[in-house]
């Protein structure tokens, strides 16, 4: 490793350590070190803010890395979660669960699984769609515009859904589209740990496949990439890895797109696994940063994605205009 990408990851470090520690201490009530480790008056608030801390973390991890799967593999920057219309097909997927599982009677202990399930389940459907439709189009950016479509169609439904929800339902699934950070439990915690490790995995058994990928396929197959498996890696790793925090989290737009673009400004693009740890080190630190900001003047959280992220894609779209 050379002594730039070690020094960006101890900078990180430091401000990944220092964001963590300004979330434990943002609140409307100033807690001591012992509310953390000791029962007190306090603890349970402290407890909170541990839970909204770990799941910035686990979000922090999982949407980056999603967002640079997706593209790297199909060698486009505008690739991302958001953008292709998977998190707008789990918010949808969410958003039948919520409304329709009222009238059916679900151990609360599986009412969180269910939920995850559901937004996995959609986003899988809608990878595979994808890319089964890349196929059909020689010019990969027309999945872009799909993306826009099908983001388009799940809104006009979610929408309709609304319109004849009953009073509860609907309560419920506004505030989870707001990216509720402080209402995450522990128990769902370590549930997204869960999904974020099995999907790091499948991540990690990409990364090699996907240097052979970037050189061209044919290139990819004399060095013996198989290029289905692939596929079928970058459909599962970032469908899980993206519907599992929006299931708990809502949809945290724009993220999966900024943060690789950052990370490739910073360091050597073809390095993917030192790109891979950036896009953590910084996807934790936006995130953690972005909580704070959330925390201090109210606003929901996805709400700070989208003004932060949508000038940097304009950007983005200028900067490749001139080129």
């Amino acid at each position: 490793m050379s002594n730039k990408f070690k020094i960006l990851c101890l900078i990180l470090i430091i401000a990944i350590v220092l964001t963590a520690v300004i979330n434990l201490n943002t609140g409307f009530i100033s807690l001591q070190i012992q509310d953390f480790f000791q029962d007190s008056t306090n603890s349970q608030i402290a407890e909170i803010r541990v839970n909204r801390v770990l799941v910035m973390f686990l979000a922090g991890i999982s949407i980056p890395t999603s967002g640079f799967l997706m593209q790297e593999y199909f060698q486009n920057p505008l690739a991302g979660p958001d953008i292709l219309g998977i998190t707008s097909v789990a918010s949808l997927s969410v958003a039948f669960y919520i409304f329709f599982s009222h009238d059916i009677l679900i151990p609360e202990f599986l009412q969180n699984s269910f939920l995850s399930l559901a937004a996995i389940g959609g986003s899988l459907l809608l990878m595979l769609v994808l890319l089964s439709m890349s196929n059909k189009f020689q010019d990969k950016s027309y999945l872009i515009i799909f993306g826009f479509l099908v983001s388009a169609f799940a809104g006009a439904i979610v929408s309709l859904l609304q319109l004849y929800a009953e009073n509860q339902s609907l309560k419920n699934y506004i505030l989870w589209s707001f990216g509720a950070n402080n209402m995450v439990s522990r128990n769902q915690v370590y549930v997204l740990t869960v999904l974020v490790i099995i999907g790091l995995f499948i991540c990690f058994k990409s990364i090699k496949p996907l240097i052979g990928n970037s050189l061209g396929s044919s290139y990819a197959q004399s060095l013996g990439v198989n290029l289905h498996q692939l596929k079928l890696l970058i459909i599962v790793a970032s469908s899980l890895l993206s519907a599992s925090v929006t299931a708990f989290l809502g949809p945290i737009l724009f993220i999966g797109i900024i943060v690789p673009h950052f990370c490739r400004l910073i360091y050597n693009p073809a390095k993917l696994w030192q790109q891979w740890i950036l896009n953590m080190f910084l996807g934790v630190f936006i995130m953690l940063f972005f909580s704070i900001i959330a925390e201090k003047t109210q606003i929901p959280l996805n709400v700070i994605s989208s003004v932060f992220g949508i000038p940097v894609i304009l950007l983005m779209l200028l900067k490749q205009n001139k080129a």
